[in-house]
């Protein structure tokens, strides 16, 4: 049977950056005071009505030049993200027919910051089976045009940004691959991050009251994320590491979703890694949510942190509440 192996990588970010600074013209709040809670100095922002199927593109693209596939080699296309174009129909089947692919299936996953990992998961399963070859699985996010740019908001909006990471997943026969995914999720725990409208439940879904109320806002309980976050990491990064009769000393490079620096410096303390063994780059692009950790892992082979041997771990929480890891021999 073959191994699911990443041959290739991409990633794109939009051209506007939104520093600190700017942000405080339109809530009140500071350089310092974001820096301190996040470890975040700016995000990028779309511009001119980009959409989140328009973001994939660029990295779709630089992700199948290096795996050296074209179009017709995609046998399926793995969209994860929290911000759709639309409710209908999926970014996966945009995406399809913007970059003129065959007309293979479309898959769209909303598990929000998890997303990218969860997709892995289920592109592995196609090819140990020998379903596919080359699979696409995207994060891609337009988080700016959801957020709250106003003092009501800024415990949210100074976090997030726009972006787009693209992994080409394809068949192996050498002893690299995917070793293992670790997928979960805590239902009851939904309301402490998540947007509470539109919803299938109220009639009519949206209506001038949600808006005044700003319930069409993603909403955060900071403290109980945090909470949460600082048991799951470690705990689903250990689960995956057991699976494999591997400890942390093992990690070559640890790629945690970009949710928050205090909680990645957390996870780092409690696993005794190395700062050469994390990698982070919240501090250029804040919270990405599904596309933070293909951005990191895009960034983290071209600046050489990636070697062929090297044992890459990912590892993901938030909104649902979902949490993942990948065990990656590269």
């Amino acid at each position: 049977m073959p191994n699911a192996k990443i041959s290739g990588t991409g990633f794109f970010v939009p051209p506007k950056v939104m520093t600190n600074h700017d942000l405080s013209q339109f809530m009140d709040t500071n350089d310092e005071w974001i820096q301190e809670r996040t470890g975040i100095k700016e995000r990028r922002y779309v511009e001119n009505g980009a959409s989140t199927s328009d973001l994939a593109i660029p990295a779709v693209e630089m992700a199948m030049e290096r795996a050296g596939v074209t179009k017709e080699d995609i046998g399926l296309i793995i969209f994860a993200t929290s911000t759709p174009d639309y409710y209908a129909p999926g970014s996966g089947c945009l995406l399809q027919e913007k970059m003129d692919f065959p007309t293979i299936g479309a898959l769209d996953i909303r598990v929000q910051c998890s997303g990218f990992v969860y997709g892995l998961s289920v592109a592995q399963q196609y090819i140990e089976n020998g379903i596919h070859k080359h699979i696409l699985v995207i994060g891609a996010e337009v988080q700016s045009t959801a957020m709250d740019l106003s003092t009501r908001g800024r415990d949210t909006a100074v976090i997030f940004g726009d972006g787009a990471g693209v992994a080409v997943v394809s068949a192996s026969h050498d002893d690299s691959g995917i070793l293992s995914t670790h997928l979960h999720s805590e239902g009851k725990h939904c309301r402490e991050l998540w947007v509470e409208a539109p919803s299938s439940g109220v009639t009519p879904r949206l209506n001038q009251e949600i808006l005044d109320e700003g319930r069409h806002f993603l909403q955060m309980n900071g403290k109980e994320v945090f909470r949460h976050a600082v048991t799951r990491f470690p705990q689903v990064i250990m689960e995956g590491l057991d699976a494999n009769g591997l400890t942390p000393e093992d990690i070559d490079l640890l790629v945690p979703h970009q949710a928050n620096i205090r909680i990645a410096q957390m996870i780092q303390k409690r696993l005794k890694l190395r700062d050469d063994q994390v990698f982070s780059n919240i501090h250029k692009y804040g919270n990405t949510t599904a596309a933070s950790i293909p951005i990191a892992l895009c960034e983290a082979m071209d600046e050489g942190r990636v070697k062929k041997g090297d044992l890459v771990v990912f590892a993901a929480f938030g909104s649902g509440f979902t949490w993942a890891s990948a065990i990656v021999k590269w």
